[in-house]
């Protein structure tokens, strides 16, 4: 199941957005910015149907 999920940067503050895989449980992983291409850590929480998605710089 995927989500498109709208977020902030928070490096350069650009609006962008995330395609998330609720499928396979709670994840961390580190994905370069599309604007600035600073890498960022993305925490996804979900048990498959609700979800909260947290994504601070590597650097945090």
């Amino acid at each position: 199941m995927l989500e498109n999920e709208r977020y902030q940067c928070p490096c350069c503050g650009e609006p962008v957005e995330a395609v998330l895989d609720l499928s396979a449980g709670d994840q961390q992983y580190i994905e370069d910015c599309p604007v600035c291409c600073r890498p960022l850590v993305f925490n996804l929480y979900t048990d498959g149907t609700q979800w909260s998605l947290d994504v601070r710089s590597e650097n945090e």
